[in-house]
């Protein structure tokens, strides 16, 4: 990644030097002449090194005080050039702020030395030590620099879904090794100029070009595919999906991980602020997500428009098949009062009718709970088989509750959750309320 290193100083010629001497592919240099100027780039760039010497219009110290506050939250380091050797002015300055105290005339290999040390360590302090990538507030450190510079450029947010229940179950070591791999796929796309770095453990921000963003966005959906099943067991990969453990989450059914990614550019809006860039993000990428399988979504002008985005409706539907009355009116009755839209379905008016292709509604429901039926039919894995299929319900949740207490059998119908009876309320209920909340994120 491309380092930013400011210097401030009114002499034109020792500033063009020393600009020479530290300058390189790695390490861009801007100089400033004046302050007012220096605090303007200080704002927009958050410089990764400030070079500050006594010939600016204040005194050093003072002046590296209010650097150190200005520049509180990035934290760069700070070297101080002064003309003079004297102790009492070496300490004063650091006791103000700067990281160092450079007495001038200085050794020009040596000025280049501590100025890459400087930065040496300014980077081994915002870096992930698990995928050696700059951390998230370097990533938005490096969008704000983007957006200052006014060139033409590109977001990716690329995401890994279902992280956490491959971490419960496979453990934080596989865990890991998934990320580093898919980071290592995503390197190799890039070259030196882009940028790639952090923002959640399972989240990360790729800056680089319009014409190659969409192009890194398609092969990283097909090589996250391509390797993602190599990650889980040979059992796990020949059923197609995992089953979560524990006490609280025994019985469900976990996809597989996949790879989500949402790409702004600056083509069609100007950006003024990285939070702006990154709420679009977060709504490309809402966009880009599907239940299972890697997919990219990219900012169009059509997306980007007024009013071309619409609010979606929060969905607090809930379809109830209990072949057992009694239980089926107290489902519906217990649903209802916790302020769902509950809809009980009976043997006549099935879910697989209502589901058929010639008859329509409004808006699928969120969660569908589903009786398996007697040992003999399992007449309630047949219906779920035909809700997985029809697309209308891709966002909906199945939970299939049973007397049959085969776990795999239920879950390879296409069950989100495996529910055996007898079970509490309350626990019917925590799952009604997780799945809504998760069938609304899509």
């Amino acid at each position: 990644m491309q380092k930013l290193t400011l210097i401030i100083d009114k002499r034109k010629e020792l500033s063009t030097k020393y600009k020479k001497l530290i300058e390189s592919s790695d390490n861009f240099v801007i100089i400033s002449h004046n302050l007012n100027t220096a605090i303007k780039i200080i704002q927009e760039n958050e410089p990764d090194l400030i070079v500050v010497s006594d010939s600016i219009d204040e005194k050093l110290p003072d002046f590296c005080k209010k650097l150190r506050i200005l520049t509180f939250n990035t934290r760069p380091a700070i070297v101080a050039l002064s003309k003079s050797a004297e102790v009492d002015d070496k300490i004063q300055v650091l006791e103000n702020g700067a990281d160092d105290f450079l007495s001038e005339p200085i050794n020009s290999q040596e000025f280049k030395i501590r100025i890459m040390a400087h930065l040496r360590r300014e980077y081994e302090s915002n870096v992930n030590f698990k995928t050696m990538l700059p951390t998230e507030n370097y990533s938005l450190k490096t969008l704000k620099r983007a957006i200052a510079k006014k060139n033409s450029w590109a977001c990716l947010l690329v995401s890994v879904q279902n992280f956490g229940n491959y971490r419960e179950i496979y453990t934080e070591l596989a865990s890991d090794k998934l990320i580093q791999t898919y980071c290592a796929i995503i390197n190799s796309t890039l070259d030196k100029d882009d940028y790639f770095g952090h923002i959640k453990e399972n989240e990360f921000l790729i800056i680089t070009t319009p014409i190659k963003a969409e192009k890194v966005a398609s092969f990283l959906a097909f090589a996250f595919d391509a390797v993602s099943a190599k990650f889980y067991s040979e059992e796990d990969a020949k059923r197609g999906y995992t089953i979560l453990q524990g006490d609280e989450r025994a019985g469900r059914r976990a996809e597989f991980v996949f790879s989500t990614i949402g790409v702004v550019t600056n083509e069609f809006k100007q950006y003024s602020s990285v939070q702006e860039v990154m709420n679009s993000l977060i709504q490309t990428h809402t966009l880009a997500k599907k239940p299972a399988g890697s997919s990219y979504a990219i900012e169009r002008p059509r997306l980007s428009a007024i009013g071309a985005i619409l609010e979606k409706d929060f969905n607090n539907k809930v379809w109830v098949l209990e072949e057992d009355e009694a239980l089926s009116l107290l489902l519906s009755t217990t649903i209802d009062l916790q302020g769902y839209d509950v809809q009980t379905l009976n043997n006549t008016q099935t879910i697989g009718t209502l589901a058929s292709s010639d008859v329509s509604f409004s808006v699928s429901p969120a969660v569908v709970v589903i009786d398996a039926g007697s040992v003999d039919t399992m007449l309630g894995l047949d219906i779920c088989k035909t809700l997985k299929e029809d697309p209308r319900f891709v966002n909906a949740k199945i939970i299939v509750t049973s007397v049959l207490h085969d776990k795999e059998l239920i879950l390879d119908s296409g069950a989100d959750l495996y529910l055996p009876k007898p079970y509490e309320l309350l626990t019917l209920m925590h799952w009604i309320k997780t799945f809504v909340k998760e069938a609304n994120t899509f």
